[in-house]
């Protein structure tokens, strides 16, 4: 009777430890379905060769690098989306980080963010303030427009320069007015004109722009303005007349024949570092600057096959420096530079 009381309780703690595993197992196997994230692109959708393709190589990336199988892309239509979008994705439980960016999107965040305070969020070019699960990373885009203005001044033949802005705000101001105080620390005496589309998706009003600027007699022009800058690069193929200055990606590659220097904002980088901390558990809230000296923007001429002189690029790569060092403070407003809109 004793010995069949010893089996019965052996049975029975190996039936405990059994059930003890499949319950661990079924953690276990939970903990490691892998890392899952969303990306919510701006309203110009993809194919704009700037600010959303970048944000989706960032997340590409990211899945090559650290193994993930994919990730869950939002593309809005409208502003009044990305509410709807944020909470959805918050609201499933499914994502360990959800990326996005851009201002207009920030109020949505913001909004969002504080309704699910253990869903952690990665968004650049904005700041999202006071929001502890929020990662947010803006860039100074007037350093690195700085130095494309000196380069474009030191390249144009009409002493004319244009600018074609998405939309007049403060965070499109930041690239118009560094790029014209560089060209102005070159030649003072050169005349900046700018012209805006009134969204990031029109090309066809772009395009107009571009050559509106183009029969003021600017032969360069510089696009800040998403997909709407797309219109720009195909005013200037069509007419032979004017050069673009690129922004966001290498523009260079995209338009070899136009596009004579771009500036880069390497939010990729940024996103792909972002994730890569997320995974780690390493990825702290709150917002960050980074500029030249962080290595978050710069130019380049890759591609390129109407390159800028190696004077321009030599007085460029000095400017870099002196910003880097603190000898040189850029503007990001119109009133600094003396430009009235």
């Amino acid at each position: 009777m004793k010995k069949m009381k010893k089996i019965m309780a052996l049975l029975l703690i190996a039936v405990l430890a059994v059930s003890l595993a499949a319950c661990g197992g079924k953690k276990e196997e939970e903990k490691d379905d892998g890392f899952k994230f969303a990306l919510v692109i701006g309203v110009g959708g993809l194919g704009d060769g700037s600010f959303n393709d970048t944000l989706k190589k960032g997340c590409d990336d990211a899945c090559v690098k650290y193994g993930i199988d994919g990730y869950q892309l939002i593309e809005p239509k409208e502003v009044a989306e990305f509410e709807g979008h944020f909470t959805d994705l918050s609201a499933s439980g499914e994502y360990d980080l959800i990326v996005a960016g851009g201002f207009d999107a920030i109020d949505a965040m913001s909004k969002v963010a504080a309704e699910f305070p253990d869903q952690k969020y990665l968004f650049v070019d904005g700041e999202v303030p006071d929001r502890d699960n929020v990662t947010s990373v803006t860039y100074w885009d007037n350093e690195k427009t700085y130095l494309l203005g000196i380069i474009a001044a030191m390249t144009t033949e009409t002493n004319k320069l244009g600018i074609v802005l998405a939309l007049d705000i403060p965070s499109l101001r930041y690239f118009s007015s560094g790029f014209m105080a560089g060209a102005w620390s070159v030649n003072p005496d050169i005349d900046i004109s700018v012209k805006v589309v009134g969204g990031f998706a029109d090309t066809t009003t772009g395009k107009e722009l571009a050559l509106a600027l183009r029969d003021e007699g600017c032969d360069i022009v510089f696009p800040a303005a998403g997909g709407s800058g797309l219109g720009c690069i195909a005013a200037a193929e069509e007419s032979g007349d004017f050069k673009i200055v690129g922004i966001d990606t290498n523009q260079c590659l995209y338009s070899p024949d136009t596009v004579f220097v771009s500036g880069m904002r390497l939010m990729d980088v940024t996103i792909l570092n972002g994730i890569g901390e997320a995974i780690n558990g390493t990825l702290k809230g709150g917002h960050q600057a980074q500029g030249l000296k962080e290595g978050a923007v710069t130019f380049t001429t890759e591609g390129t096959h109407i390159a800028p002189s190696d004077e321009a690029i030599a007085a460029a790569n000095k400017a870099k420096e002196d910003i880097i060092a603190g000898k040189i403070t850029v503007p990001y407003t119109y009133e600094e530079v003396g430009f009235e809109a």
